[in-house]
C-alpha cells in the first residue's frame, strides 16, 4: 500500500507456512497511554512476532469485544493535513483514505486485533474468513444476515460481484489490482476480460466468479491463491452496492456500510461523519460506534496538529491525529513530558521511503548510483521525525518482512548515513553527466519541502543541478503515478498490502506494472526481473518463495538500482486527554479508530 505523502498506513507481515500464518507485527506501545517514550527499534519488531490465524464463523461474529470504561456520545475532533484524494473504495490505495475507510466502508474480510496486538483474519460481511477445499484455487464466501447499506437497502451477492467487476473499468485507475489479475491476467491485461466493467450488462463467467444465490460468491483461480482472505481486507475491495454506483462520481458521495456515514463533505475544507443507523453491531466483529460523530478538518500541518493537541484545551481534549504524526521539533517535549507522553501511541512500521529514479529519463546506472551515494539519509529523515520517524534503509524491503537481512547495504547507506559525496562525484564524472539537471517532484507539505531542500543541496554538491517541482499533497501519488510525469526523481513510501513480499516486488518492479495509476514508479522493465518475478509468484512453498524474493530484491538493488533506499518508517501520534480506547492499530499503523470513545 502507498503511504500518504503526509505519512503512513499498516504494519504487518505474514507468510503462509504449515497451514497457518506467521506474523511480524510491530509497535512498542500497542495499548497506548502507558507513558513509554522509547523509540521503536527493529528488535521491537522482531519481538512482536505472533501467530495470525484464519478465523472461523465464531470468531467472525459481532459485536466487537467490549472496551472497558467506554461511553457513548460526543464528537471526536480530527486535525488532518490534506484532503482525501478518493472516497471510492476501488480508488483507495493511499494510507490516509485507508484509515478513514475503517469507519465508513466494509468488505468481505477484515483483521481483528486483540489486546496483545495479535491479529486474526475474520469474516466482516462474510460469515468467516473464507473456505477452500483445494488449497486456495477456489474460495467460497457466504454473506451474513442483516447486512444493509446506509440507505437501509440489503446487500446481496450481486453487490459483491459488482464490487469486483467494477474494478475492471477504465476509470478505476488508483486502487489495488491483485484479485483482478489473479482472476483474469497480469499487468493491465485483466481489463480485456471486462473492458467496460459491469456497466454494459456483461459479467465475468461463472468459471471465474460465481454467485449461485443471493448469499454466496465463489472465486475460482487457475493457480492457488492462499492470500485471498488478506487481499479482501484491503479498502480497495470494500463493497460498492450495484444500485448506488455512480461510477466516477462515486468518490464524492459513497454509500456507507460501516458504523458511520458522511454527513457533509467539502473538498479542501473538511468532512463530518454521523452514525449510520443501518449498521448492525451484531454483524461486525471489529468496529464500535461509541461517538455520535467525527468532525474532520483539513489544512492542519503537523506543527499545528501537534501544538493544538499538546495544549489539551477546549476541543483539543477531544481530538486526535488520524494520519498525521507528531511534528519533529516537538518530539522531544512530547516523549519527555509524562503528561503528554501518556497520550501517545507509537510503533515500528514496515514501510520503506525510497527516491524513485525515472528510468525513462535516467538511463545510465552510474547516474542512478551517483544519486544514491549522494543522499544523506540521516539528514533527510530528520524532518520526518528523526529517530521516532524511522531508521536509515539499506535496501528496499522492510525489516518486518520474512527473510529481511539487516546486513544488506550495497551502497553503504547504513555505514555512511550522511552520504558518500566523493563516490557520487566519481560516478557522475565517469558517466560524463556533470551539470545534469534533475527535475525533483515533492509534496508541498512542510516536512517534504524541508527534505527537498536537503536532497537538492546534496545533489548539487556532487555536480547535479536540481529543479524542484512542488505537488499538492492530496494529488501527489496521482501525479507521480502517471507514466509521462515529466519528473526525474520523486519520493514514494510503500508497505506490503498484506504480509508478503508478493505485494512489494511484483507491484513496484515488474514491467507489466508500468501504466498510469500503477505502482512501478521507476518504470523499471528488466527482462530478468520480470521472468524471475513470474516464476516466484508460482512458488507455493513459503521457504522457497522467500529465497526467491530475496534474490530478486538483491538483483534489483545491486544490478539495476531503480530507487534509492531512504528510510524505514515509525509512527508517533498524540491525542487529547478526553479520548479513550486509544491504541496503536497493527493493521493500519495509526491510531485504531474503530474503538475510540470520549470519557466525558
Amino acid at each position: 500500500m502507498r503511504l500518504s505523502s503526509t505519512r503512513k498506513a499498516r504494519a504487518i507481515v505474514v507468510a503462509l507456512a504449515a497451514g497457518s500464518l506467521v506474523l511480524t507485527a510491530c509497535g512498542s506501545n500497542n495499548g497506548g497511554g502507558d507513558g513509554e517514550d522509547k523509540s521503536s527499534t527493529q528488535d521491537d519488531a522482531a519481538a512482536q512476532s505472533k501467530p495470525v490465524e484464519f478465523g472461523d464463523a465464531e470468531a467472525s461474529k459481532g459485536p466487537a469485544e467490549p472496551i472497558k470504561g467506554a461511553k457513548k456520545g460526543g464528537t471526536i475532533r480530527v486535525y488532518q493535513e490534506s484532503d482525501f484524494t478518493h472516497l471510492d473504495p476501488g480508488q483507495i490505495y493511499v494510507s490516509d483514505a485507508g484509515q478513514l475507510s475503517s469507519l465508513i466502508h466494509r468488505g468481505l474480510t477484515t483483521y481483528k486485533q486483540d489486546d496483545e496486538g495479535g491479529l486474526t483474519v475474520v469474516g466482516d460481511l462474510a460469515t468467516d474468513s473464507g473456505t477452500t477445499e483445494d488449497d486456495g484455487k477456489t474460495w467460497k464466501y457466504t454473506l451474513k444476515d442483516g447486512i444493509k447499506d446506509s440507505d437501509g437497502d440489503e446487500i446481496t451477492s450481486k453487490d459483491l460481484r459488482h464490487t469486483i467487476e467494477r474494478r475492471y473499468a477504465k476509470f478505476q485507475t488508483e486502487g489495488p489490482t491483485f484479485i483482478q489479475e489473479w482472476l483474469s491476467g497480469s499487468g493491465t491485461s485483466y481489463r480485456k476480460a471486462l473492458p467496460d466493467g459491469p456497466y454494459e450488462g456483461k459479467h465475468l463467467p461463472d468459471s471465474v466468479l460465481e454467485t449461485p444465490d443471493d448469499k454466496t460468491i465463489i472465486f475460482k483461480f487457475k493457480i492457488a491463491r492462499p492470500d485471498l482472505p488478506q487481499a479482501l481486507t484491503m479498502p480497495g475491495y470494500a463493497v460498492v452496492p450495484e444500485a448506488k454506483d455512480t461510477k466516477e462520481k462515486y468518490t464524492n458521495g459513497p454509500v456507507a456500510l460501516g458504523p458511520y456515514k458522511i454527513k457533509e463533505f467539502k473538498r479542501g475544507k473538511g468532512m463530518q461523519l454521523e452514525k449510520n443507523e443501518h449498521w448492525d453491531e451484531k454483524t461486525d466483529p471489529m468496529r464500535h460506534q461509541f461517538v455520535d460523530g467525527w468532525n474532520i478538518t483539513y489544512n492542519h500541518n503537523r506543527a499545528d496538529q501537534t501544538k493544538r493537541i499538546m495544549s489539551d484545551r477546549g476541543e483539543a481534549k477531544d481530538s486526535i491525529q488520524m494520519s498525521g504524526s507528531v511534528d519533529t521539533p516537538q518530539v522531544k517535549k512530547v516523549v519527555e513530558d509524562p503528561e503528554i507522553s501518556k497520550r501517545t501511541i507509537q510503533g515500528y512500521q514496515p514501510y520503506v521511503w525510497q527516491l524513485n529514479m525515472n528510468m525513462d529519463r535516467i538511463k545510465d546506472k552510474r547516474v542512478r548510483d551517483a544519486i544514491t551515494y549522494a543522499l544523506p539519509q540521516k539528514a533527510i529523515l530528520r524532518p520526518d521525525g528523526g529517530a521516532y520517524g524511522g531508521e536509515p534503509a539499506g535496501g528496499l524491503l522492510a525489516p518486518t518482512l520474512p527473510g529481511y537481512d539487516k546486513s544488506f547495504d550495497p551502497y553503504d547507506k547504513l555505514k555512511k548515513p550522511n552520504g558518500d559525496l566523493e563516490k557520487a562525484k566519481e560516478l557522475l564524472k565517469e558517466a560524463g553527466k556533470e551539470g545534469m539537471t534533475l527535475v525533483y517532484g515533492h509534496a508541498n507539505e512542510p516536512h517534504r519541502t524541508s527534505q527537498a531542500v536537503i536532497v537538492e543541496k546534496a545533489l548539487e554538491k556532487v555536480g547535479f543541478k536540481v529543479e524542484k517541482k512542488d505537488i499538492q499533497g492530496s494529488a501527489y501519488y496521482e501525479t507521480v503515478g502517471k507514466v509521462d510525469n515529466k519528473l526525474d526523481i520523486y519520493m514514494t513510501g510503500w508497505g506490503q498490502d498484506w504480509p508478503s513480499a508478493t505485494t512489494v516486488l511484483p507491484v513496484l518492479y515488474h514491467g507489466d506494472n508500468i501504466a498510469d495509476g500503477k505502482s512501478n514508479y521507476s518504470h523499471i522493465n528488466d527482462k530478468k526481473v520480470n521472468e524471475d518475478i513470474d516464476k516466484a509468484l508460482e512458488i507455493t512453498d513459503p521457504e522457497e518463495a522467500q529465497k526467491a524474493w530475496t534474490k530478486i530484491h538483491e538483483y534489483v538493488v545491486e544490478e539495476i538500482n531503480p530507487a534509492a533506499p531512504m528510510y524505514y518508517t515509525k509512527q508517533l501520534q498524540v491525542y487529547g486527554s478526553n479520548v479513550g480506547g486509544a491504541r496503536y492499530g497493527q493493521v493500519k499503523s495509526y491510531i485504531d479508530l474503530t474503538r475510540l470513545y470520549l470519557k466525558s
